[in-house]
């Protein structure tokens, strides 16, 4: 299994929509949004190889160095086999 965090995704969006329209959205939806479009170039990179798999976007769980950290209401909240 293999675990991704992005830790940059406000400024991501903000590189991409401008600093006003990134100031008006909640970070958790910079987050989903780079989140999402990760998860799509993945799908597409690895299906070109061959690869099968799942991949999903988890809320509730956290990456810090090399502790895993599972918060109360993890959720699945996007889910793709490819």
């Amino acid at each position: 299994m293999i675990v991704l965090k992005i830790s940059n995704a406000s400024e991501v969006v903000a590189a991409k929509v401008g600093k006003f329209l990134e100031r008006l959205t909640p970070d958790s939806m910079d987050q989903s949004a780079v989140e999402d479009q990760v998860i799509k170039k993945l799908i597409e990179n690895l299906s070109a190889e061959g690869l099968k798999g799942e991949i999903a976007a988890i809320n509730g769980l956290d990456l810090d160095g090399e502790d895993l950290s599972v918060h109360k209401g993890l959720t699945v909240r996007k889910h793709s086999s490819f």
